[in-house]
């Protein structure tokens, strides 16, 4: 996730300080990936340091508010317009977990597959669900868009990790029935 672009986005509709930024990222992603304030400040100042922020004054209750230069606008415009990389993908637990329960002594791997099966199923529910909210509250306003969008994300990766462990339930089933045979 790219801290440092998600706050240069934010920064495009106008001066914010650190907390408020954090809150507006938390609010649009539907707190999925929640920020720590210190992240927030970190990255902000390695904005500031790369001329990509700089400070403007502070606001009413003392708050350094930080603004967008142009380079920074350009940098955001670069990202808006370059795809996602995907050529390194981030490691993922649950596929190491059953890649290890596989090999390992006394692991039932199916239990392990039913067991994270039902924990999708569960989170696909109230993804769907928190959907449904979104829909019926305001679906035309832009932060409700983005809110959708998030959810939906989120709906379509619970539904791929159901699809993708019924798959391994399938084949460790084949593997148990074709060591059987060969007994």
């Amino acid at each position: 996730m790219s801290i440092r672009h998600g706050l240069l986005a934010l920064l495009e509709g106008g001066p914010r300080y650190g907390s408020r930024l954090r809150t507006e990222f938390e609010a649009r992603t539907c707190g999925t990936w929640p920020l720590n304030i210190g992240q927030v400040y970190t990255t902000l100042g390695r904005l500031e340091r790369d001329g990509m922020v700089a400070q403007d004054g502070e606001d009413e209750g003392g708050r350094a508010l930080y603004t967008l230069t142009r380079a920074g606008r350009e940098e955001l415009r670069a990202w808006f317009g370059r795809p996602v990389e995907r050529a390194s993908p981030p490691r993922d637990e649950l596929a190491i977990k059953l890649a290890l329960a596989v090999t390992a002594p006394g692991v039932d791997v199916r239990e392990v597959v039913e067991t994270q099966r039902r924990h999708a199923s569960q989170a696909l529910h109230e993804h769907v669900r928190q959907r449904a909210q979104a829909l019926a509250d305001s679906p035309g306003h832009p932060d409700e868009l983005a809110r959708l969008l998030v959810l939906e994300q989120l709906i379509c990766h619970a539904e791929a990790e159901i699809r993708w462990l019924d798959h391994c339930e399938a084949r460790v089933l084949r593997l148990t029935v074709t060591e059987r045979a060969e007994e």
